[in-house]
């Protein structure tokens, strides 16, 4: 099966704080609403239960799970909706309930308990498993019952079925590792991104894709702009005070003084990486808009480093955004088929260190890079992020998750530059790298897989 993912499903605009965690359980309640009223039983409906297991039971209460399911089964959905509706949706219903319009139309009352958290029983098919049954006011069994796993990056899966494949059938150019995309670039004498293109054109026409990249990055910079304009506190308890903002003032007035003296200078271009990356995560920690890129946790790279080449790269353009933008899915294609993206399958490596690796590939692309010099780039900082482990304090995406997509941002761009020095011949492989991932994300311990059971997480006192 081809590993190509199509650049709009993996960038998905969503809401904040957890592609896995939020963005996926609403989708999957929407899902089940949807499911019961295309059957018949959405009018005998007076009841519906949610089980939230594994990591989405151990980390849920921190990254609003039960609220996206309470929004989701009234039929919200992540990429169009108010973030405001869905904050505070399912803390609003008290233990007697509340009225929710069940796939926006049927009212049943829910109450809080409705939702329930079971973090030591953990599902074979995905540690982020949720079920959810529907109950008649006299029935003693339910009308209906699914279950569904929230795989990464806002993807979810239902149980029973089988993947669907019949868009990636449509793709001219298939390739299920980096050694065969690898192989399409010599033959074809193209890059990832052309590669990635005609796959995407097959599916949504040129028009199609080019719209939908200019939409993609337009959220990206709207989350940035007001990430960068919006001071306070972060919602949760640990009181993490937002500093995008206060960045921002300093490196403008820097900028400032320096154009109105010369008798001093530094190069602040990190630095700005640093505020815009800052910017968008603590947007998702707030429960912002955002897009996964590939998941709410590491959105913060993508979009930092895609401002990096737009602001500091001589030449940097709109066109070559949307040659970073399919640069960085091609390679994030490779990731998901071959590993994972999912902090509760594989550790922070699998988002953090994807979310670097495609970064530092697409800016590779854009600064002239061959292929084989961007699978270098992004295979160096995925090496760099092999073990790293996910333990936000509190259940929280808060500490350490917003730095840490800092100096991944840094660590993309230190890649992209490193392998331009190069003519692409190097020891490691890509494909090697993101085994080695899957590899130890099967032995990390099930601690340190985003269930704030270990590492910094029983570490740090909560204050």
């Amino acid at each position: 099966m081809t590993a190509f993912v199509s650049a709009l499903d993996l960038f998905s605009i969503g809401i904040g704080p957890s592609s896995s965690h939020t963005v996926g359980p609403m989708r999957a309640a929407r899902a089940f609403a949807e499911h019961l009223d295309d059957t018949g039983l959405l009018d005998r409906v007076s009841r519906v239960t949610c089980s939230l297991y594994g990591s989405l039971g151990a980390t849920g209460l921190g990254h609003g799970t039960p609220d996206a399911v309470v929004a989701g089964l009234a039929g919200l959905r992540p990429d169009e909706c108010d973030p405001d509706e869905v904050r505070g949706a399912w803390s609003r219903l008290g233990d007697d309930g509340a009225e929710v319009r069940l796939a926006g139309r049927h009212p049943i009352t829910v109450a809080q308990h409705d939702v329930s958290l079971e973090p030591r029983t953990r599902l074979p098919g995905h540690p982020n498993a949720m079920t959810l049954q529907a109950w008649s006011a006299d029935d003693a069994l339910p009308l209906a019952e699914e279950t569904y796993y929230s795989v990464g990056g806002g993807f979810i899966r239902r149980e029973g079925d089988a993947p669907h494949e019949s868009e990636a059938l449509r793709h001219p150019l298939p390739y299920s590792n980096a050694a065969e995309l690898l192989e399409l670039c010599d033959e074809h004498g193209v890059s990832f991104c052309d590669i990635a293109r005609s796959n995407e054109i097959a599916v949504h026409g040129e028009a199609g894709i080019d719209a939908g990249l200019d939409a993609i990055w337009a959220a990206m910079a709207l989350c940035v702009s007001r990430g960068l304009a919006t001071d306070g506190t972060l919602p949760g308890g640990l009181r993490v005070k937002r500093r995008a903002p206060e960045v921002r003032r300093r490196l403008e007035e820097y900028d400032r003084d320096e154009h109105a003296s010369a008798s001093h200078h530094r190069d602040t271009s990190t630095e700005w990486l640093h505020a815009f990356a800052l910017a968008v995560n603590e947007e998702n920690a707030s429960g912002g808009r955002v897009v996964t890129a590939p998941t709410n946790g590491a959105a913060g790279i993508i979009p930092a480093v895609g401002h990096y080449y737009l602001r500091f790269v001589p030449g940097a353009d709109a066109a070559g955004i949307r040659r970073f933008l399919l640069t960085a899915a091609a390679i994030a294609s490779l990731v998901k088929k071959n590993a994972s993206i999912s902090g509760s399958e594989g550790g922070c490596q699998a988002e953090v260190g994807s979310a670097c690796a495609m970064a530092a590939g697409a800016l590779c692309a854009v600064l002239g890079g061959t292929p084989r010099q961007i699978e270098n780039a992004a295979e160096i900082a995925m090496e760099h992020h092999l073990g790293l482990t996910c333990d936000p304090v509190g259940g929280l995406v808060q500490v350490p998750c917003i730095e840490r997509n800092a100096i991944a941002a840094s660590t993309a761009v230190s890649a992209a530059r490193l392998a331009l020095h190069g003519d692409g011949t190097h020891l490691v492989s890509l494909d090697t790298v993101i085994e080695t991932m899957r590899q130890t994300g099967l032995d990390m311990m099930t601690k340190y897989k985003e269930t704030s059971e270990g590492g910094l997480a029983v570490n740090v006192i909560e204050c």
